[in-house]
């Protein structure tokens, strides 16, 4: 086209534009516009179908993305000692409700958290990462970067009210996405496992050298109130006294009968006759045997194994008050230890149980499948959304460029875009000059 021609045509659409908007004085500005885009809908329609194509070619090579889910129930986990608070309480209380609520102050906590923290540690991503080989599949050349990815790819969530755990696993082959998440699954339970085979093996260690400890204390213990009891013949105090206090009053009383039947002997027969000996070694037996029964005022003898011989078969009731709280001391020295023997045996059962059980620490209410459908892209939404964007776009473009053409040219939005392209031009020639002289 001649170059007048150009400037002819330049010069008369703003008049045709002009008349245009002119035909339409008095009508709505929406109808206006209206009209305009319905003039340019071939373009629309070239745009819309270009778009159309270019997004649906994009959505196609957008990789799709599969996600497979496994729900988990992780148990209640309470404090070992709360048994051992328990039995303590009902054994020195002989109540059970004590025990309970020994038990109970101990209390129980969820161990959501601490699972979500365990799935989110470094040593699980690791194995993921050298068993999938991440590092190849996410095309990264560091290891921390292959486990940012797989963390941006790993979702956890936790019901506050049911407490089960969710984990989703976010990937572009199905198959892989349900081996990360039964990785997941298996990784943590190892780890759960093994944390709860050590402290069980670690309390039954303890146990194991406690009860040790107590059983040579209840031994020695043991030996030593025999051996008391051995060598000053108190086995029972109680019965002892009681025996010893009727034997001395027995005797007591047959000294009384010796001596009335002595004086009758002396009177009768005088000092040298035989049986007035007789009453009088009999009387001296008798006074023996009480002195025995009521011991002597000195301290207790040195304990010897020797004496048990020669020990009397009663106890003396002056020894009785000193024979008593020693007696006592080492009787309550073996109860004590009888009891903490009794319970740690029952700790000792009870820790051996634990440790050796062999269940699953985590418990899966639904385990991970290879997920049949992709959740990412939607495919055809995001064709449409990108079609509607780019008719409405070039709508806005259409419209922008109809009313910039009606501005006269002396109008001050124009001499401004002027200037500004004027300025962007001049910078844009100097770089270009640098670079040339550069």
């Amino acid at each position: 086209m001649p170059a007048g021609t150009q400037i002819d045509a330049a010069v008369a659409e703003p008049r045709r534009l002009a008349d245009e908007q002119a035909a339409y004085h008095g009508a709505p500005t929406w109808l206006y516009n209206l009209h305009l885009l319905w003039l340019a809908r071939v373009l629309l329609l070239r745009v819309a179908a270009i778009a159309f194509a270019a997004s649906v070619a994009a959505a196609f090579l957008i990789p799709r993305m599969y996600v497979s889910q496994a729900r988990i129930m992780p148990p209640e986990m309470s404090g070992s000692n709360s048994s051992l608070l328990a039995a303590l309480a009902g054994r020195a209380f002989g109540s059970d409700a004590l025990g309970g609520l020994a038990a109970g102050l101990m209390g129980s906590r969820n161990s959501g958290a601490l699972f979500v923290d365990l799935l989110q540690s470094t040593s699980v991503s690791d194995q993921l990462i050298d068993r999938f080989r991440l590092q190849g599949v996410y095309h990264k050349r560091y290891r921390v970067d292959a486990a940012r990815v797989l963390a941006r790819r790993t979702r956890i969530e936790q019901d506050k009210k049911s407490g089960v755990l969710t984990l989703s696993v976010r990937d572009t082959d199905p198959a892989r996405a349900r081996g990360i998440a039964q990785a997941y699954l298996d990784a943590l339970n190892v780890l759960v496992n093994r944390t709860s085979r050590s402290s069980a093996h670690q309390e039954r260690v303890f146990i194991e050298k406690r009860l040790s400890e107590v059983k040579g204390k209840l031994s020695q213990a043991q030996d030593a109130l025999s051996e008391f009891s051995s060598s000053h013949a108190a086995i029972d105090l109680k019965e002892q006294t009681r025996a010893t206090v009727e034997s001395q009053g027995k005797v007591q009383g047959e000294l009384i009968a010796a001596q009335s039947e002595l004086d009758s002997l002396d009177q009768l027969y005088g000092d040298a006759n035989v049986r007035v000996r007789e009453a009088q070694a009999r009387i001296a037996s008798l006074r023996r045997e009480l002195e025995k029964m009521g011991g002597s005022p000195g301290p207790l003898p040195p304990s010897a194994s020797g004496q048990a011989d020669s020990a009397p078969s009663y106890l003396p009731l002056r020894e009785v008050p000193r024979l008593a709280a020693p007696y006592a001391n080492l009787y309550r020295e073996v109860q004590v230890q009888e009891t903490v023997y009794d319970l740690l045996t029952q700790q000792y059962e009870i820790a051996r149980i634990e440790e050796a059980k062999d269940i699953p620490a985590v418990n899966i209410i639904d385990a991970p499948q290879i997920p049949e459908k992709k959740s990412f892209p939607p495919r055809t939404l995001l064709s449409l959304v990108s079609t509607l964007v780019a008719v409405l776009l070039t709508c806005f473009l259409l419209l922008g460029r109809h009313y910039w053409l009606l501005l006269d040219p002396g109008d001050p939005r124009r001499q401004f875009a002027r200037e500004v392209g004027q300025t962007l031009r001049s910078l844009r020639g100097a770089a270009r000059s640098r670079k040339v002289h550069a």
